[in-house]
Order: structure tokens, then sequence, then C-alpha cells
């Protein structure tokens, strides 16, 4: 079985994506699927271009599974068709400046298609995702708590789940073992059960467009359930320019 390139965050970079893509097409026919996991609009003027270069893939080019992200919860809040009626969290981590710069470089077209996106994907035994089972705007680190972890895990049955808020590479390793609940009553009736926790794993796919000259993705072999980190390096004038091998940061727990 082929490979599934995995990207998130490209935050309306269209140098970062030409970059990814260039080193996609290096990898030739074993890429067989492209996920795009969120926070593919951002506010770049470039924005309303990488949209249109997204959803027209040239040719030879894989035509790419996109779900919402944090970003595009933000656009959909901001016209009025989000859950809330306000962005008070865009507006305490960057500003009304920020804020303005979406309103502009985010066409009301664009965000009508932004409605359309899944939340996420669920292929094989594999969830993709953007943030968590719980909302886009929860952050997956090396350093959650296992037994959340596996709470996110366990929401939708998955044994492996890709996500990209928190623009990290890294594998995130659950080995065999037991969870034992317990409940009391109020009569001091007590009841417990004991759950076999089977190997599973979450990875953060990295980011696109976050850094300046530099994108992260993830090449993941579903045959094999081998993960590949890719670093590509680019310069936004004169596009690709060469590309690393990722490492890969385990957490085992």
């Amino acid at each position: 079985m082929n490979k599934w390139a995995i990207l998130s965050g490209i935050e309306g970079n269209l140098a970062a994506y030409e970059a990814v893509m260039a080193d996609v097409k290096r990898q030739g026919d074993k890429v067989e699927a492209l996920y795009i996991l969120g926070d593919l609009v951002g506010p770049r003027p470039e924005t309303e271009k990488l949209v249109e270069r997204v959803l027209n893939p040239r040719h030879g080019e894989l035509e790419p599974l996109i779900c919402k992200g944090w970003w595009e919860e933000q656009c959909l809040i901001l016209h009025g068709l989000g859950p809330t009626g306000d962005v008070p969290e865009l507006m305490a981590k960057y500003g009304g400046d920020t804020v303005e710069m979406l309103w502009e470089c985010v066409s009301r077209k664009t965000v009508q298609w932004l409605r359309s996106l899944d939340f996420g994907f669920f292929e094989l035994d594999c969830l993709l995702i953007h943030g968590s089972t719980v909302g886009v705007d929860e952050e997956l680190t090396p350093e959650t708590p296992p037994i959340q972890m596996l709470d996110r895990l366990s929401r939708m049955q998955a044994n492996n789940l890709f996500c990209g808020r928190s623009g990290l590479t890294f594998e995130y390793q659950m080995q065999t073992g037991f969870i034992t609940t317990a409940l009391t009553t109020l009569d001091k009736q007590v009841s417990s059960q004991t759950v076999t926790v089977n190997p599973r794993q979450v990875i953060g796919v990295g980011n696109v467009g976050r850094t300046p000259g530099q994108a992260t993705y993830t090449l993941y072999n579903p045959g094999t359930n081998q993960v590949e980190f890719k670093t590509v390096y680019y310069a936004n004038s004169k596009g690709f320019q060469s590309q690393h091998k990722g490492k890969k940061s385990k957490s085992s727990v």
C-alpha cells in the first residue's frame, strides 16, 4: 500500500504550499492520498490565491481532502456563521490588526466553501483531524497526559490519531495495558471495571506555513504503520530550494 501525505497549518502561505507540493511530487507515485488537516486559510494577502491553487490541482497532483481547522472556525465566526458571535480567542492571541486582515483576506465566497468542510476523516483505523475529537482548538502535544490522549482516541475508536493544531511533529505511543475504574455510590456500593488498552498512537503532523522558509509535513504508510516526518526549506522569492528528512520525536507511555 502506498503512502499518505498529511499537511496542516498552511495558513495562507502559498510559497510554503508550493514547496511542499514539489517535495510530494518528488515521492513519485508512492503517495496515493493527500490530506490537509485544517488551517488552510490565514491572515495573508495571498490566501485567496492559495485556495484557488488547492482547489485546482495541477496535472499529476492529487486532489486534497480538506477538513476544518482553527483559522477556518475564526473565519466562520467573523462572518456570523460560527457557534458564537465574537472572536475573543483570536483577539487575545493576535490583536485587532490580525482580525481585520483575516476579514479582508478571506472572501465571503471562500467562507461559504469553508462551511462545507468536514470536521475530520476516518480512514481504516486512522482518525485525521485538526485539533482533537473534542474540538479544533485543542492542542495535543508530547506533554499531554496519557489518560487524556486515550480519551481522545477512544471517542472514535481509532488506533492512530493524526492532528495538526500544535504545529509540532511527534509520535506519542501508548503500549498495551489496563485501566481500572471504580464508582462508589451514596450507599457505599462499589462497582469496578477493567478496560484493556491496545497499542495506539497520536501523531503530530507538523505545520506548513507558520515558520518562514521552513515547512513540515508527514508521510504515513497505512500498510506498515510507518511515520516519516519531512522538512522542506524554501525561499519566497525562489520557491523550492532543498528538502531534508525530518527527525522523529517520540513519547512513549
